[in-house]
């Protein structure tokens, strides 16, 4: 259990006390990854406190992607994490490449047997945070003036202010930075080395206020750009077109974007989005990076804070699901007999999964998205790379294994009676 006391500290030369809070894992960053690790934890007894610098409100309004892998929805249900999924997500059995005017449609249940869920990040957020409180989870928003030190001791220090202005450390032996793609934890790893690629687009996004434009998501090619037609609920909307990086919001009126979809879905069947109101307006920025090592002594990496992909493969959430995935039962096993094995291990194996899905994510994107050099041999290739890939039943299952995920990498074999995370092993299958 943690324990909490007051301790003297030294703060712009006047000493105050700093609520002192002692625990196993201290996880800088309280989104899905963090929560989610978390829950996993303590439904094994291994205590927990986590931090972030936003407020719940915050988070829990922050529109994201919200497609999940089979995997990840195995990991949220069958561990009791989230239980809204079947009842209120939306169980997709495959999507829509839309090319030279017409759909072509992958039926992922068909080709691989498995099938894929919309369910916001946002709403997952909500499930996960309200799953902590009803759990006695020590989950603390709103912190700021975060300071982690002491990484390579085995007792780290996460020093902080909380929401209500009082000074507050965690002390731990194992510190897991899940703060994100803006993450400071991951400056704290020596000789790192990050592996970013920018890409020569964004996307424009709106939510509207629209029933359903079909009944599954649509990726598509089209002469002026690529558009991607989402879901979100029966009522509202998520939906992008591609526009360049130095766009902003303001530069597009209702119209234009209407009449922009309208330009890029184009084509002989007639298929038009019924418009609506827009009741919001981004610009996403495409990056891609890998952090390695996302491990260094007593810090672990997880989720943005290691890496990114652009959204094009829907994999953001469900990477950072993974890398859950295997450092939970690494903490398990190190929490309950000492033994690091799993947790020296741990940024290796994740690498395997996060490279297949940059892989992917990039394949897509390039396929996709139309190229700024105006070469008419590049678009004309993609065309012939969408003919491929939908009129060989290889490719397609390829594609299809690609977006429902793969097998997190697990070991083998687990003992007899093994603690509930170290079970992730028999969920990923």
């Amino acid at each position: 259990m943690s324990t909490s006391s007051a301790i003297p500290s030294q703060q712009q030369g006047t000493t105050t006390d700093r609520h002192l809070t002692t625990t196993r894992v201290g996880i800088v960053g309280g989104g899905p990854a963090g929560l989610m690790l978390s829950h996993l934890l303590a439904r094994d007894g291994v205590d927990n406190v986590v931090i972030d610098t936003r407020d719940h409100e915050t988070i829990a309004t922050t529109q994201r992607a919200g497609i999940l892998e089979a995997g990840s929805v195995r990991m949220l249900t069958e561990t009791g994490a989230i239980s809204r999924i079947p009842t209120e997500g939306y169980e997709h059995a495959g999507i829509y490449l839309r090319f030279n005017g017409t759909n072509h449609h992958l039926d992922f249940k068909e080709l691989v047997g498995q099938t894929v869920w919309l369910y916001p990040q946002n709403d997952a957020f909500i499930d996960l945070a309200a799953t902590r409180a009803r759990d006695g989870g020590d989950v603390r928003f709103g912190v700021s003036d975060t300071q982690v030190s002491g990484i390579e001791t085995d007792r780290p220090t996460i020093d902080f202010t909380d929401a209500d202005g009082n000074p507050c450390r965690i002390e731990c032996e194992i510190v897991v930075g899940a703060d994100g793609s803006r993450s400071k934890t991951r400056d704290l790893i020596p000789g790192r080395t990050k592996h970013t690629m920018k890409y020569p687009f964004a996307w424009f996004g709106i939510l509207a206020k629209t029933p359903f434009q079909a009944d599954e998501l649509i990726y598509c090619h089209g002469e002026s750009g690529f558009a991607l037609i989402s879901q979100r609920t029966p009522e509202i909307q998520r939906m992008y077109f591609q526009c360049d990086p130095d766009t902003t919001a303001e530069d597009w009126t209702d119209e234009q974007i209407w009449d922009r979809f309208d330009e890029i879905l184009a084509g002989p069947d007639g298929f038009r989005l019924q418009r609506g109101e827009i009741i919001e307006k981004t610009v996403l920025q495409f990056r891609s990076f890998v952090q390695e090592p996302m491990q260094y002594a007593n810090l672990f990496l997880a989720g943005d804070a290691a890496h990114t992909v652009p959204p094009t493969g829907a994999k953001g959430l469900n990477l950072a699901f993974a890398d859950v995935a295997l450092l939970a039962p690494a903490l398990v096993r190190w929490a309950g007999t000492g033994d690091r094995s799993e947790l020296d291990t741990y940024g290796e194996r994740a690498a395997k999964r996060i490279w297949k899905a940059q892989n992917f994510s990039y394949w897509m994107t390039q396929m996709l998205h139309t190229h700024t050099d105006g070469n008419s041999f590049t678009d004309k290739r993609q065309l012939g790379e969408l003919m491929s890939v939908t009129s060989s039943k290889e490719s397609m299952k390829y594609l299809a294994e690609c977006y429902t995920g793969w097998p997190y990498d697990l070991p083998d074999e687990a003992p007899a009676q093994a603690p509930a995370a170290e079970q992730l092993a028999e969920v990923a299958r």
